[in-house]
């Protein structure tokens, strides 16, 4: 059975990713709940919210169920994520947000309404490594560049980011550690306004992602010194990674990834990651994607949650060595 096109117009004018149902997923809900809502815990526009849209359709066909998107912005996506904590497990409800939620969240607020636990890594949808971009006024043109020329002459340097806490904050306090250069973290209120100073030159260095930058690095308003994926990335292959510019094992990435509520029956969990793996393979998906900075990636539960982990324990001891506070 499959929905008449003005259904599908109505659906996706509505943003509310209606589609069929039955099978797996729907068995073990009643008649009224044969619904997959996905919280995206930021406002419509953003990062999370274009992904949750980009999949909805595809999904819910993936499913046989209808796929609604309920959008709850607040507190950097903590209200969001513990919504769908304190949601009842039966495979009606995920979130899907930057992994930060559940990696950095937990370590930098002192009174979270939910826990790291009380969420089920399902899968990363796409992962991206940052990119630290200069202003042109800065004389070096690579990361080593820039370290020989401080450590010949130093030099105060400062570096931008989109809000304390925030993902390139800490990779920015990674980097700091790193390689030792004496630098000052200039918070923003968001990355636009760091991108703008960074290449209007108020501040020398910026972590973000390379979709979010490119035209500026294509046009010469920003000149990328490294990237920091453990392999050179091809939108950018003449740029180094920080690991090959002289810190061996330095890695930094970001994550949109999909939560569900813990206590979530195993076997759902699984066949929700089957119908997002084979979304994220469909070819049109894989090249919208693509398009926006990102690279599909659709990993297995398991494999994703000892990501999740790792990238705690990295997290927490930034926050805690370089005594993060959130805004």
């Amino acid at each position: 059975m499959s929905f008449d096109r003005a259904t599908r117009r109505q659906a996706f004018t509505c943003l509310a990713g209606v589609a069929l149902a039955a099978s797996g997923l729907a068995q073990a809900q009643t008649a009224t709940e044969r619904t997959l809502r996905i919280v995206v815990p930021f406002a419509p526009g953003g990062g999370s919210d274009v992904l949750a849209r980009l999949i909805q359709l595809r999904l819910a066909e993936s499913l046989k169920m209808p796929v609604l998107i309920d959008n709850r912005p607040g507190a950097g996506g903590t209200l969001g994520a513990a919504a769908v904590a304190k949601s009842a497990p039966d495979g009606s409800v995920v979130l899907l947000a930057d992994a930060s939620v559940a990696t950095i969240s937990p370590s930098l607020y002192q009174k979270l309404p939910y826990t790291a636990r009380d969420l089920v890594p399902v899968t990363s949808l796409a992962q991206f490594a940052n990119v630290l971009v200069a202003p042109t006024r800065l004389p070096a043109n690579t990361l080593a560049e820039l370290v020989a020329q401080q450590k010949a002459r130093p030099s105060p340097l400062s570096i931008a980011s989109s809000g304390n806490g925030t993902s390139t904050h800490l990779t920015a306090e990674l980097f700091k550690a790193a390689t030792g250069l004496p630098i000052t973290h200039v918070p923003y209120k968001g990355a636009g306004p760091a991108i703008n100073d960074t290449a209007g030159g108020q501040v020398d260095l910026l972590f973000t992602g390379y979709a979010t930058v490119s035209q500026l690095i294509r046009s010469g308003r920003l000149k990328a010194l490294a990237v920091t994926s453990l392999q050179r990335l091809p939108e950018l292959p003449q740029v180094p990674t920080v690991a090959e510019s002289g810190f061996p094992g330095f890695e930094s990435w970001i994550s949109q990834a999909v939560f569900a509520p813990a206590g979530t029956p195993r076997d759902t969990v699984h066949k929700l990651h089957s119908a997002i793996a084979a979304v994220l393979r469909q070819p049109d998906v894989v090249e919208r994607m693509r398009g926006l900075g990102l690279e599909p990636f659709g990993n297995p539960p398991e494999e994703f949650a000892a990501w999740i982990d790792a990238q705690s324990r990295l997290w927490a001891g930034v926050i805690r060595d370089a005594n993060v506070k959130p805004d």
